[in-house]
């Protein structure tokens, strides 16, 4: 018998692919400048932000009075969102709705924007088939924080010591077993199975 009693996914990179380069495709053709745009304008630090709750037009307006000559780029990562989330990690999903089907407690845990959850559940219908999610833009913070794990743990009523994380950022798994959970990397799914059967799990 498994010793776990609950299983928290992560979404982005995990159960959907996530890429923001493909939002901008077309409109910077250009590898090298697609790339320097990602790095030094939309940036992952900004970004960031709107998981935490900030609202896109007040980050659009931060980024376009120190970048103005970008604005149209600027408005196009969210405007584009639903071009960076092209499908859902097939493999990976299929393992979430086989451990549903065992009768696992499984639950979400995502550095996400609010509205773009809101937004990616109309578009993928395995985000609401689990018991929930704390989403950090509804909440306020993100992970790694200490305060993200509590919470969840608190609201879906999960013993940490009983739970595993499963999350493509080593940061994020770190922060898990600082707050005592049990925590594996993602990296593909076959190193997924083999961890979820460490923990006496099959899939």
């Amino acid at each position: 018998m498994s010793s776990l009693d609950h299983i928290v996914f992560d979404v982005g990179r995990v159960l959907v692919h996530w890429d923001p380069e493909l939002a901008y495709l077309d409109l910077i053709p250009d590898k090298k400048e697609r790339a320097w745009f990602l790095e030094n304008v939309c940036t992952p630090e900004w970004n960031i932000e709107q998981d935490r709750g900030r609202p896109w037009n007040e980050a659009e307006t931060v980024l376009i009075a120190d970048f103005p000559d970008h604005e149209e780029n600027i408005r196009a990562f969210r405007q584009n969102w639903h071009k960076m989330v092209p499908h859902e990690q097939g493999e990976s999903v299929e393992i979430l709705r086989t451990l549903i089907e065992q009768g696992r407690d499984i639950t979400l845990l995502t550095n996400f924007a609010a509205d773009t959850f809101s937004e990616a559940g109309g578009r993928f219908e395995f985000l609401n088939e689990t018991r929930g999610a704390t989403v950090s833009g509804l909440v306020g913070y993100l992970k790694p924080e200490r305060e993200i794990y509590d919470l969840h743990a608190n609201t879906f009523g999960l013993e940490p010591s009983a739970t595993l994380f499963i999350d493509d950022s080593e940061k994020n798994v770190e922060g898990a077993k600082r707050a005592g959970w049990n925590a594996v990397l993602f990296t593909d799914v076959n190193q997924l199975r083999h961890d979820l059967a460490q923990h006496g799990v099959v899939v």
